[in-house]
């Protein structure tokens, strides 16, 4: 999903500034710029390489998670219309859909097994 948000955000806007005020909203909601849409494609990556084991997966979920409630907690307390490290455009939408998504990866990091279930059975000789 991020890898696809990163991608249509492209779309809206693809360019790369440290201006606070050049950001365009994608579907009217989410402030986009070049470096928002590159750090979601970034992050939707990583995802995606960390689904192909069990361990990653954990791994990707707690810091992926703690990365975008940190995100959005800054977001809140710079306040809409402004940008983090002055290139990563928030607004409350974005705000509220970082913790959303930080929230849900963080429960289900913890509510994952620290190992996997077995999927077969050993083959006995």
């Amino acid at each position: 999903m991020l890898v696809v948000l990163g991608i249509v955000g492209f779309f809206y806007n693809g360019t790369f500034t440290s201006n606070e005020a050049v950001h365009d909203d994608m579907l009217g909601i989410f402030a986009v710029n070049g470096w928002s849409n590159t750090l979601h494609v970034l992050l939707g990556v990583w995802g995606l390489m960390a689904a192909s084991s069990w361990l990653g997966a954990r791994i990707y979920g707690y810091a992926a998670g703690l990365f975008l409630i940190g995100v959005a907690v800054w977001g809140f307390v710079l306040g809409a219309g402004q940008s983090i490290l002055s290139i990563v455009p928030v607004n409350t939408a974005d705000d509220v859909l970082h913790l959303g998504l930080g929230i849900v990866a963080v429960l289900g990091a913890v509510a994952s097994s620290p190992e996997p279930d077995p999927t077969t059975l050993a083959a006995t000789s």
